[in-house]
């Protein structure tokens, strides 16, 4: 590896003779490296003159030099919930450059769902204190819908009063389908306002297929990253929709759809959606691109989705390593690993050697927050057994969203239905964060807790307090203990209390990133320890309360049907 720095561009001429500069005075920053072009699908040795921008690459060799690491464009999250990894903007910024990722899409979502505008401009201005590029969307559904009880609501003045911000780029998922179909007016007119502005439209409609799939793209949706089947998102490609392969902390499809990279190399993009604390200090979209690798799919069309597509579809001012972009890349080891040298935004290095350059900087802003309900007790969370009945039960499916709706009688004592360990099935509750009143409770399968509870004031998209466990007076004490700290994620087990507490908007930690990550893995293993077998306890739980999502789930107004999308209970 070779970073110099010299007054003058000399030496060999440029590759392209339309990056020859004109003579400089300035001193300007050099890198010598394995070049990839990925829209000349080409590689060669060249040394890249930038300062905040790229001035030129100079053609070295034609052959590769072994001895160098290879330089690309860096990696954009093209599909995150910043709040989802329980880091605020900038302590999220501080653990993903050390993976090579320069920039996200974001959805700011969830912190909407509970502050509203205040939070959204909270997520802007926290991210431009770091020397990372945050694009930001206007929240599409907040709240997400009228069967749950969130903390604020944008109607479609609002969504274009964003949409107008320079600082939002796009608009977020449009996760009412049925109101997109239906022709709903306020619907119709938040995507109206983004197709005026010249900003583009994100989908979420997981399952959605024929007709329906197909009108819901003409109304000028472009994207959808809800895809689980290879099948349904090769129809939504046929009618021109660009998927985005998720694969975060809970929700994996990346093995179901990533054979559509052979073949549609300029539609597919990779984002995260959610990304927990713990699995963002090991890796990012760099992990991606190395089992993209394993499966021999073409480096540069890994590259296209993985660097280029969401620079394009979104106009992100983000370098793509052409002349006048800006200095955003990265030094990898090689392009199998994928292993992350040195990252560059804007001509300033950020990460070096698994080590972050950003600096720690606490939060001198005020913290946000809606919390208003008080503290519960061990009656609360009490089902009378008033018949001897099945009736609907959550099916958690581990690395899915989506559930499966069961039926089944759950145990009953003493006049009360009660947790049933043996089968794996547990009392599921959705406590209402925003006012006083009565949980609302289920039974869920497949959470594989045998004993003690845990819950999430992190329960999407209102984020009132979720919470699973096999017995009430667990479930009592992890509820309270999220209440007592106005946001956490926690667990109660036997005399063992714990909590990682987030007290921005009862999302976010304040903390440093790397603090919340290791509290947070302890936190994980705790739950496992009590059984789970989960690949993340805490995140599958934090979707049961997603209504959006088929087939089951819970809100703080009763057991929800996704698929009738009332109210069951």
């Amino acid at each position: 590896m070779v970073v110099k720095y010299s007054r003058t561009l000399h030496s060999l001429g440029p590759f392209y003779p339309n990056l020859l500069p004109l003579a400089q005075s300035f001193r300007m920053a050099s890198v010598t490296a394995n070049f990839v072009d990925i829209f000349h699908r080409n590689i060669f040795t060249a040394r890249v003159e930038f300062d905040t921008k790229i001035n030129a690459v100079f053609l070295l060799s034609v052959d590769l030099d072994p001895a160098l690491p290879y330089i690309i464009p860096g990696f954009v999250d093209a599909h995150i919930h910043i709040e989802s990894s329980m880091l605020i903007p900038s302590q999220f910024a501080r653990l993903a450059v050390v993976h090579g990722t320069v920039a996200t899409v974001s959805d700011p979502h969830e912190i909407a769902n509970v502050c509203g505008l205040e939070g959204v401009r909270f997520m802007v201005a926290n991210g431009k204190t770091v020397p990372f590029k945050f694009n930001f969307g206007a929240p599409s559904c907040v709240p997400a819908t009228s069967f749950e009880t969130a903390g604020a609501a944008l109607d479609s003045r609002e969504v274009r009063k964003l949409l107008e911000d320079p600082d939002i780029l796009y608009l977020s998922e449009m996760m009412n389908f049925p109101g997109a179909l239906q022709g709903d007016p306020e619907v119709m007119k938040k995507i109206a306002a983004a197709q005026e502005l010249g900003k583009p439209v994100d989908g979420h409609a997981p399952g959605l297929r024929g007709d329906d799939a197909k009108k819901y793209i003409e109304r000028g949706i472009s994207t959808d990253h809800e895809c689980f089947t290879l099948d349904e998102a090769a129809e939504k490609l046929k009618y021109g929709m660009k998927i985005i392969i998720r694969e975060g902390s809970a929700a994996r499809n990346f093995e179901a759809l990533i054979p559509l990279l052979h073949d549609y190399p300029d539609m597919i993009m990779f984002g995260s959606d959610d990304k927990h604390p713990d699995e963002l200090v090991i890796s990012h979209i760099n992990a991606l691109c190395a089992r993209a690798a394993v499966q021999e799919i073409d480096i540069f069309n890994i590259l296209q989705a993985a660097c280029v597509n969401p620079v394009l579809h979104y106009k992100l001012d983000v370098g793509l390593l052409r002349e006048d972009d800006p200095a955003d890349f990265i030094l990898i080891e090689d392009l199998s690993s994928f292993n992350v040298l040195e990252t560059w935004i804007d001509g300033q290095k950020v990460a070096e050697n698994g080590k972050s350059l950003i600096n720690n900087t606490p939060l001198s802003d005020q913290n946000i927050n809606l919390f208003n309900c008080t503290e519960r007790s061990v009656t609360d969370f009490q089902l009378a057994a008033e018949e001897n009945y099945g009736f609907p039960i959550i099916e958690a499916l581990d690395g899915q969203l989506i559930t499966n709706k069961i039926f089944e009688q759950p145990l009953r004592e003493n006049g009360f239905f009660v947790a049933d360990p043996s089968r794996n099935i547990l009392k599921l509750v959705v406590v209402n964060r925003y006012r006083d009143e009565m949980p609302a409770i289920a039974f869920i399968k497949n959470m594989g807790i045998k004993q003690g509870a845990i819950a999430s004031s992190v329960a999407h998209d209102s984020h009132n307090i979720v919470a699973v466990g096999t017995d009430d007076e667990s479930i009592m004490k992890a509820v309270n203990l999220v209440i007592r700290h106005k946001g956490g994620v926690s667990i109660a087990r036997d005399n063992f209390e714990m909590i990682l507490p987030l007290p921005i908007a009862g999302l976010m930690s304040d903390s440093d990133g790397y603090s919340v990550a290791e509290l947070y893995s302890i936190l994980d293993k705790a739950a496992k320890d009590a059984g789970s077998t989960l690949r993340s306890p805490y995140m599958t739980l934090s979707f049961m309360a997603l209504l959006v999502i088929p087939h089951l789930k819970l809100s703080d107004k009763g057991l929800f049907d996704g698929d009738a999308f009332r109210i069951i209970s």
